[in-house]
């Protein structure tokens, strides 16, 4: 098996052009009537549900943010009655109200072919085990896979994240061959599995599905080469749905976009003017299946690529690149911009580990920049001096990418939380918004 629905994921750009113009139509309408928050926005711009023929006419509509879903919490931008919706999933949100998604059971069936579709891409058929990681609950990543793999025909073990030598024994004892989890839960898993003296070979793990965070090329090749696998990517937004928005292929050459569900635009994240493919900016979605909660135009503030061009997969729908940070956690340290993933693809370069945090703070109206970086147990028994010249020399690798100093802490195995869900990567501490 090598697509979930051949007659979509290869598709003719005709043919997904038909798909795409005639739901947003139909979108457009369901959320003017239903949903009288977007209707609003909608007549502050002066645009009606007639004024959209087709996908040409997107620009026209308002856009929606984090803000707004926060401002409409918890039912404003419900567009159908409770009764319809069978489940919530919400946000791992760290700042103000939580984002709070519904879902009717269509909804879900959508979403739950749309992770179908991840999963055979990686190789995945009935005769596999898949091993759902992902935390379950509100997060949505434990739901969607999970769904995802009852509709491939897997074998599910919905194991949820943590208790990571129960993960470690069921993977051994019911030859699990699919992991699903955030890429620093599998990094870890396989630290783990190194120090229970398990060889990556010992395994028949041959594909992992790793979400829900940002990770580098660096780190699939440390993942892939501690559990024995080929790591893909899955992409994915509670506001959207959850995982399974886009998905890589064999190619592994960017993720393919569901475009029969969802309508993506890049846009420059200053002006929102939408951006030729190829251009770097802000990527946008617009959901054109969801019912219960459709979000039209949504700021997903993730900097990305869209790419056209064929995919030799077979696959037709479009591919977005890896996210290359986000227009809204983009740090501004000393009149400096930083994004985070410049500071991990340099601790992978230099064979430190991925788990690791960064706390900025302001101290007398000067910015500081500490990063703690987590040493393996190897690197943990060098002598004091020898640490220090490590700190010494990682702070002036950073200084060299981003052009101001960070004070460098190597710090003990595991002394950095791991997360379950999303790892928590920064800590500001500076009152910027007071």
């Amino acid at each position: 098996m090598k697509y979930y629905q051949p007659e979509i994921e290869c598709a003719s750009p005709e043919q997904i052009r038909a798909w795409q113009d005639e739901r947003l139509v139909a979108q457009v309408r369901h959320v003017y009537d239903n949903v009288p928050y977007y209707r609003n926005l909608m007549q502050e711009k002066g645009v009606t549900p007639d004024d959209i023929k087709g996908r040409d006419d997107l620009y026209k509509l308002p856009f929606l943010t984090k803000s707004d879903l926060r401002d409409a919490y918890p039912y404003g931008l419900l567009a159908v009655p409770t009764s319809e919706c069978v489940r919530i999933h919400s946000t791992s949100g760290t700042t103000g109200k939580r984002v709070v998604a519904f879902y009717t059971q269509e909804d879900i069936d959508l979403w739950d072919d749309c992770c179908a579709r991840a999963i055979v891409a990686a190789g995945g058929t009935k005769e596999d085990v898949c091993q759902v990681a992902y935390g379950f609950g509100l997060f949505t990543g434990g739901a969607g896979l999970n769904g995802g793999s009852h509709k491939v025909g897997c074998l599910t073990l919905p194991m949820s994240s943590g208790n990571t030598e129960r993960q470690i024994q069921f993977m051994q004892d019911l030859h699990s061959t699919i992991i699903c989890c955030t890429p620093s839960y599998a990094a870890y898993i396989g630290e783990t599995v190194k120090e229970m003296g398990i060889k990556p070979e010992e395994l028949d793990l041959k594909a992992g599905i790793f979400g829900a965070e940002p990770w580098t090329e660096e780190m699939r090749r440390d993942i892939e080469a501690s559990l024995g696998l080929k790591a893909y990517d899955i992409y994915g937004l509670t506001e959207t749905s959850g995982p399974g928005v886009a998905f890589e292929c064999c190619e592994q050459k960017g993720m393919h976009i569901n475009e029969d569900h969802f309508i993506a635009e890049i846009i420059d994240p200053e002006t929102g003017e939408v951006l030729p493919d190829g251009e770097k900016g802000e990527l946008v979605f617009t959901s054109i299946t969801k019912k219960a909660f459709p979000l039209l135009r949504y700021r997903t503030r993730d900097i990305c690529v869209l790419n056209r061009t064929p995919c030799s997969c077979g696959r037709t729908h479009v591919r977005m690149s890896k996210p290359m940070g986000r227009s809204d956690d983009m740090l501004i340290i000393r009149g400096v911009n930083v994004f985070p993933s410049q500071i991990e693809t340099v601790l992978l370069e230099k064979g430190y580990s991925p788990n690791y945090q960064i706390l900025v703070d302001r101290v007398k109206n000067n910015d500081t920049l500490d990063i703690n970086v987590e040493l393996s147990p190897e690197q943990f028994s060098d002598t004091v001096k020898e640490i220090s010249a490590g700190e010494a020399a990682l702070a002036n690798d950073i200084k060299t990418v981003l052009g101001i100093n960070p004070k460098i802490h190597l710090v003990a195995p595991k002394s950095i939380t791991r997360s379950e869900g999303k790892a928590v990567r920064v800590i500001d501490k500076r009152k910027l918004h007071d």
